[in-house]
């Protein structure tokens, strides 16, 4: 009897280890994402009651790398759902429906769906909104040489059409003085200072020029007295640019700070200047965005796996 009950364990033992040896053996990496591995079981997970086939298989790997990225895509994004929005909206939806909110919520529980269910569901679909923008916008590439040849070829058949649209801009010839701030001189002490060298300009001590000589630290400029030539005002610090539509020409302008320090500049003067090629590059630069943008909203989870380094292991 004793020795019936050692020989059932030790066929018991060898029965669990053969089954754990199976499990083992099954539990394996069958992809990477990035690094991350992709193990057998959750693709088993994915592949559910449908048949072992190959086909399904794989339908069930590419499942789970898509679950994978959405995921990491909602823990990278960083959005939060406001859920006093997520009240608002639910008001609404009754306001538009033209019933109450109680009406609202009759309506939801005779279909078994309580108010903390409704509220979740739609907390989730701002959420994946929210990704799915993310992932949309994140995806679009646009290289400049891809730009300039569509513009060109849209200027060319413009041209040859006789449909081309000219576009004109106002350039502004503006000189300054620039003082970078250091461990020495604060925000303050270059205010000061360009105020200072302001009065002097203002006072006739000295010029703009010699003065953006001797302390500008925007050397380029320094030495053709302070001055930036014709340029359109896209080209420079949105400070600056605001600064320059504001200051009447000829006048200086009181200093003030932008990305690359403090500043005092004066307008020379303002011209109309043709644009059509600008113009043309911004209509390419546009209709390619718009073009990546539509595609990508068609399938942003293909659009992360665009970005992903996706490795399938045999």
């Amino acid at each position: 009897m004793k020795l019936t009950f050692v020989k059932l364990l030790f066929t018991t033992l060898i029965a669990y280890f053969s089954l754990f040896s199976i499990a083992q053996a099954e539990e394996r990496v069958v992809a990477t994402v990035d690094g991350y591995p992709i193990m057998q079981s959750e693709v088993d997970k994915a592949l559910g009651r449908r048949a072992n086939t190959e086909k399904n298989r794989q339908i069930a790997l590419n499942d789970t790398i898509d679950d994978f990225l959405v995921q990491r895509a909602i823990q990278e994004s960083g959005i939060k759902v406001n859920y006093a929005y997520v009240d608002q909206i639910i008001e609404n939806i009754a306001i538009e429906n033209g019933i109450t909110y109680g009406q609202l919520l009759d309506a939801l529980d005779y279909q078994g769906i309580t108010l903390n269910q409704y509220r979740q569901q739609l907390a989730h679909d701002l959420l994946m909104q929210g990704v799915r923008q993310q992932a949309i916008e994140s995806s679009i590439q646009v290289q400049p040489e891809d730009v300039q040849r569509l513009a060109k070829e849209m200027q060319d058949n413009a041209k040859a059409s006789g449909t081309l649209k000219t576009a004109t801009g106002t350039q502004y010839h503006i000189s300054h003085i620039l003082i970078k701030t250091n461990p020495i001189l604060n925000d303050a002490q270059a205010k000061a200072k360009l105020t200072a060298i302001a009065d002097d300009i203002n006072s006739g001590k000295t010029t703009f020029e010699s003065a953006a000589e001797k302390n500008s630290l925007d050397y380029v400029s320094a030495a053709d007295g302070g001055d930036l030539g014709w340029n359109f005002l896209e080209v420079y610090d949105p400070t600056f640019a605001k600064i320059a539509q504001q200051t009447k020409i000829g006048v200086l302008s009181k200093p003030f700070k932008s990305e690359f320090g403090w500043h005092i500049m004066k307008v020379t003067d303002t011209r109309q200047a043709d644009r059509t090629e600008d113009a043309y590059l911004q209509r390419a630069y546009e209709q390619i965005i718009n073009r990546q943008a539509q595609a990508a909203s068609q399938n942003w989870v293909k659009a992360l796996k665009d970005r992903a380094d996706i490795k399938y292991i045999k």
